[in-house]
């Protein structure tokens, strides 16, 4: 399983203003430092604004914040924001999608593995990224 290039492009942009995050900040300040192809990240932008997580706003004084504090967001929401909910396998979501639904011995293992990475990325918040950032620095 891997993440998209979109949400991983996604997290470092968050994370960028989370190290800024008193700050407006153009987007192409963001493509330029994170390394991001700035019309896909224009799409990036505006998807984590659709869902609450940035402010934006036009013009000469304009750019992108964060809709909330460091802290108040989590990695879960950054990456389901940009890939949706997460789901290691089809039989993880819902019963009955698969032929060996009542016998696999497999379904419980996606189920567990699922559970403790979705419950790792709600717990992990872009202050603790910043936290651990700063000590390894």
């Amino acid at each position: 399983m891997q993440i998209t290039r979109q949400a991983d492009y996604a997290v470092r942009a968050v994370l960028h203003l989370a190290r800024n995050s008193e700050a407006r900040t153009a987007t192409s300040v963001i493509a330029i430092e994170q390394k991001i192809p700035p019309s896909f990240l224009a799409k990036i932008i505006s998807q984590l604004s659709i869902a609450g997580l940035l402010h934006t706003s036009r013009g000469a004084r304009g750019g992108v914040t964060l809709a909330r504090t460091p802290q108040e967001i989590t990695l879960l929401e950054v990456v389901e924001a940009i890939d949706g909910p997460i789901q290691l396998n089809e039989c993880v979501g819902e019963r009955g999608s698969c032929a060996f639904d009542k016998d696999c011995p497999l379904r419980p293992i996606w189920c567990d593995a699922q559970e403790e990475l979705v419950a790792r990325l709600k717990s992990t918040n872009f202050a603790d990224m910043l936290a651990k950032e700063g000590a390894s620095a």
